[in-house]
């Protein structure tokens, strides 16, 4: 594959990664590109398929997975999410460098591929400010929010092992995580922007 390499998003719910994200696509409009992933879960309300997610059964998703189609692949909830080949191929034949926002099961899925991206990590400062941003959204019950914060110790445990990770931002200020993340991608920004020109 060629073209800018694609980023591998990971950090738990709550770490800010969506502010990070929104910020840097407006700031950087038409250089970034998200791959869409597949699920085997119903459409939520103002969902739309090939554009939020592709919607697909678990009979097809499977075989794609068994004929080696999915890069990454996991399952939450009774419901298959996972991120195919051809959706990242899709963002990089526009020359645009392809967002993978993954759990740490992505992460590691993916390391055993040729991909070859930037593995960034977004922690947030402390648990204890995760589970008071996680509180503050009010969107969760109380058994969803403990089954949130679990996944987010594992998350940051496993994101201080050596090698998994480029880089590791901890983001307890907005603007410098902004810039930290702005940093790490500078290289590849300017190769798109080049090429745009």
């Amino acid at each position: 594959m060629s073209g800018p390499r694609p980023v591998v998003l990971s950090g738990p719910s709550g770490a800010g990664k969506s502010t990070l994200l929104k910020r840097l696509m407006k700031e950087y409009e038409g250089v970034f590109g998200f791959s869409v992933s597949h699920t085997t879960r119903n459409p939520r309300p103002g969902e739309e398929d090939g554009k939020d997610y592709h919607f697909v059964t678990r009979e097809s998703m499977q075989e794609g997975i068994d004929k080696g189609e999915f890069i990454e692949n996991a399952e939450f909830s009774g419901n298959m999410y996972g991120t195919s080949k051809s959706s990242i191929e899709d963002v990089q034949a526009q020359n645009l460098i392809c967002i993978l926002d993954v759990d740490i099961q992505g992460v590691k899925n993916i390391k055993k591929t040729d991909l070859n991206p930037i593995y960034i990590s977004i922690q947030p400062p402390s648990m204890e400010i995760l589970e008071k941003r996680l509180r503050d959204r009010q969107t969760e019950t109380e058994d969803s929010l403990q089954k949130r914060l679990e996944a987010a110790r594992m998350d940051m445990e496993l994101s201080k092992e050596p090698g998994v990770f480029d880089i590791v931002i901890i983001n307890d200020d907005l603007e410098e995580a902004y810039e930290k993340l702005k940093s790490v991608l500078v290289e590849e920004i300017q190769k798109v922007q080049d090429a745009q020109k």
